[in-house]
């Protein structure tokens, strides 16, 4: 996905938890007493120079377990895509707008396509 970005030199972190802690997250630093299925955290600035850190993506397993089942598709094709996702709000992508989600919607799944997934 980083490579896809151009983003080789980058860096971030991944933790994979429940939903007890992605709510504890999304009430803190949102104000959102909710479990979610994926919060990003940016940490560096878009145009500072390389190697970039990126941030943190945080993904509910709880949840992509749930959408998973929802979505009739495998665990681990649901977490790529929340990866994904989360990803790309570290890069500075959002979905505010219809314009917005349609162009993140096309990145998320050219990202899962080059992590290997459909």
């Amino acid at each position: 996905m980083l490579a896809e970005l151009g983003l080789l030199d980058a860096e971030l972190s991944v933790l994979l938890t429940d939903d007890s802690i992605i709510r504890e997250l999304n009430a803190e630093h949102r104000q959102k007493d909710r479990a979610t299925d994926v919060l990003a955290f940016e940490l560096d600035a878009p145009n500072r120079e390389e190697p970039r850190v990126l941030g943190d993506v945080v993904i509910s397993l709880d949840t992509a377990a749930r959408q998973a089942r929802g979505r009739k598709r495998p665990l681990l094709a649901e977490v790529r895509f929340l990866l994904a996702h989360g990803l790309l709000h570290l890069c500075g992508y959002d979905h505010g707008t219809q314009a917005q989600k349609r162009e993140m919607d096309q990145w998320t799944r050219r990202l899962v396509r080059a992590a290997g997934g459909i």
